[in-house]
Protein backbone atom coordinates (compact mmCIF):
# COMPACT_ATOMS: atom_id res chain seq x y z
CA UNK A 1 0.00 0.00 0.00
CA UNK A 2 3.00 2.06 0.57
CA UNK A 3 4.27 1.85 -2.85
CA UNK A 4 1.15 2.58 -3.94
CA UNK A 5 0.83 5.90 -2.34
CA UNK A 6 4.48 6.54 -3.32
CA UNK A 7 4.03 5.51 -6.55
CA UNK A 8 0.55 7.73 -6.85
CA UNK A 9 2.79 11.22 -5.64
CA UNK A 10 5.17 10.36 -8.06
CA UNK A 11 2.99 10.33 -11.33
CA UNK A 12 0.99 13.37 -9.58
CA UNK A 13 4.24 15.72 -9.20
CA UNK A 14 5.01 14.51 -12.77
CA UNK A 15 1.80 15.26 -14.21
CA UNK A 16 1.63 18.33 -12.09
CA UNK A 17 4.93 19.95 -13.17
CA UNK A 18 4.39 18.79 -17.04
CA UNK A 19 1.06 21.09 -16.80
CA UNK A 20 2.47 24.27 -15.00
CA UNK A 21 5.43 24.17 -18.10
CA UNK A 22 2.95 23.76 -20.23
CA UNK A 23 0.22 26.53 -19.25
CA UNK A 24 3.69 29.05 -18.46
CA UNK A 25 4.72 28.30 -21.50
CA UNK A 26 1.34 29.38 -22.81
CA UNK A 27 1.00 32.71 -21.00
CA UNK A 28 4.67 33.47 -22.17
CA UNK A 29 3.76 33.09 -26.15
CA UNK A 30 0.70 35.50 -25.49
CA UNK A 31 2.88 38.07 -23.83
CA UNK A 32 5.59 37.52 -26.68
CA UNK A 33 2.60 38.12 -28.92
CA UNK A 34 2.15 41.55 -28.02
CA UNK A 35 5.97 42.34 -28.72
CA UNK A 36 5.46 41.15 -31.97
CA UNK A 37 2.71 42.05 -32.79
CA UNK A 38 4.08 45.78 -31.78
CA UNK A 39 7.71 45.11 -33.79
CA UNK A 40 6.12 43.69 -36.76
CA UNK A 41 2.75 46.45 -36.72
CA UNK A 42 0.64 43.37 -36.74
CA UNK A 43 -2.41 45.18 -34.44
CA UNK A 44 -4.70 41.68 -35.01
CA UNK A 45 -2.15 40.00 -33.06
CA UNK A 46 -1.66 42.72 -30.57
CA UNK A 47 -5.69 43.30 -30.33
CA UNK A 48 -6.30 39.21 -29.79
CA UNK A 49 -3.91 38.90 -26.60
CA UNK A 50 -6.34 41.37 -24.44
CA UNK A 51 -9.51 40.43 -23.02
CA UNK A 52 -11.88 42.69 -23.77
CA UNK A 53 -12.12 44.47 -20.33
CA UNK A 54 -8.47 44.93 -20.34
CA UNK A 55 -6.93 47.92 -18.87
CA UNK A 56 -3.40 49.38 -19.04
CA UNK A 57 -1.16 51.38 -16.74
CA UNK A 58 2.02 53.10 -16.17
CA UNK A 59 3.71 54.27 -13.22
CA UNK A 60 5.04 57.49 -13.71
CA UNK A 61 8.15 58.88 -11.40
CA UNK A 62 8.09 62.66 -11.00
CA UNK A 63 9.70 65.03 -8.95
CA UNK A 64 6.78 64.91 -6.54
CA UNK A 65 6.36 60.96 -5.73
CA UNK A 66 5.06 58.89 -8.34
CA UNK A 67 1.91 58.91 -10.40
CA UNK A 68 -0.53 56.29 -12.29
CA UNK A 69 -0.77 56.85 -15.78
CA UNK A 70 -4.05 55.04 -17.51
CA UNK A 71 -4.41 53.71 -20.89
CA UNK A 72 -6.97 51.60 -23.03
CA UNK A 73 -5.96 48.77 -25.18
CA UNK A 74 -7.76 50.55 -28.24
CA UNK A 75 -5.47 53.84 -27.95
CA UNK A 76 -2.42 51.60 -27.64
CA UNK A 77 -3.30 49.52 -30.55
CA UNK A 78 -4.14 52.41 -32.66
CA UNK A 79 -0.53 54.18 -31.52
CA UNK A 80 1.34 51.29 -32.56
CA UNK A 81 -0.89 50.73 -36.22
CA UNK A 82 -0.33 54.48 -36.79
CA UNK A 83 3.56 54.75 -36.05
CA UNK A 84 5.36 55.56 -39.19
CA UNK A 85 6.11 52.19 -41.16
CA UNK A 86 10.21 52.97 -40.89
CA UNK A 87 9.97 53.65 -37.14
CA UNK A 88 11.05 50.04 -35.48
CA UNK A 89 9.15 49.73 -31.81
CA UNK A 90 11.04 46.64 -30.12
CA UNK A 91 10.72 46.15 -26.42
CA UNK A 92 13.09 43.09 -25.87
CA UNK A 93 12.06 41.26 -22.60
CA UNK A 94 14.64 39.92 -20.57
CA UNK A 95 12.74 37.88 -18.13
CA UNK A 96 9.98 35.80 -17.61
CA UNK A 97 8.47 35.50 -13.63
CA UNK A 98 5.32 33.40 -14.36
CA UNK A 99 2.88 31.87 -11.70
CA UNK A 100 0.02 29.91 -12.43
CA UNK A 101 -3.43 29.12 -10.26
CA UNK A 102 -5.70 27.41 -12.21
CA UNK A 103 -7.12 29.73 -14.14
CA UNK A 104 -5.19 33.17 -13.30
CA UNK A 105 -1.75 33.90 -14.15
CA UNK A 106 0.56 36.45 -13.03
CA UNK A 107 3.79 37.49 -15.31
CA UNK A 108 6.80 39.69 -13.98
CA UNK A 109 8.83 40.78 -16.91
CA UNK A 110 11.85 42.99 -17.25
CA UNK A 111 12.47 44.39 -20.29
CA UNK A 112 14.31 47.11 -22.45
CA UNK A 113 12.55 49.36 -25.49
CA UNK A 114 14.42 50.37 -28.25
CA UNK A 115 13.55 52.86 -31.40
CA UNK A 116 14.53 51.40 -34.46
CA UNK A 117 17.86 50.24 -32.47
CA UNK A 118 18.23 52.73 -29.99
CA UNK A 119 18.00 52.56 -26.49
CA UNK A 120 14.65 54.47 -25.32
CA UNK A 121 13.90 52.99 -21.59
CA UNK A 122 14.12 50.04 -19.43
CA UNK A 123 11.47 48.69 -16.39
CA UNK A 124 9.59 45.65 -15.78
CA UNK A 125 5.74 44.95 -17.04
CA UNK A 126 3.61 43.19 -14.75
CA UNK A 127 0.50 41.56 -16.68
CA UNK A 128 -2.56 39.65 -15.13
CA UNK A 129 -3.97 36.84 -17.01
CA UNK A 130 -7.31 35.10 -17.21
CA UNK A 131 -7.93 31.35 -18.89
CA UNK A 132 -10.93 32.18 -21.63
CA UNK A 133 -12.36 29.16 -23.40
CA UNK A 134 -10.54 30.99 -26.50
CA UNK A 135 -7.28 30.79 -24.34
CA UNK A 136 -4.95 33.01 -21.94
CA UNK A 137 -5.83 36.53 -22.34
CA UNK A 138 -4.45 39.40 -20.59
CA UNK A 139 -6.59 41.46 -18.17
CA UNK A 140 -4.58 44.07 -16.79
CA UNK A 141 -0.97 45.38 -17.45
CA UNK A 142 1.06 47.97 -15.15
CA UNK A 143 5.22 49.24 -15.90
CA UNK A 144 7.05 51.26 -14.78
CA UNK A 145 9.53 53.14 -17.00
CA UNK A 146 13.34 54.64 -16.79
CA UNK A 147 16.44 56.04 -18.50
CA UNK A 148 18.66 55.12 -15.12
CA UNK A 149 19.88 52.07 -13.89
CA UNK A 150 19.06 49.84 -16.72
CA UNK A 151 21.81 47.68 -17.52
Amino acid sequence: MKRIFIASLIVFSFYSTNLFAQQSEEVRQVIASIFEGMKSKNTDLIKAAFHPDATMQTVKSGENGSELGSNSVADFVNRIGSSPATTILDERILDYQIKVDGDMAAAWTPYEFYVNDNFSHCGVNSFQLIKTTEGWKITYIIDTRRKEGCK
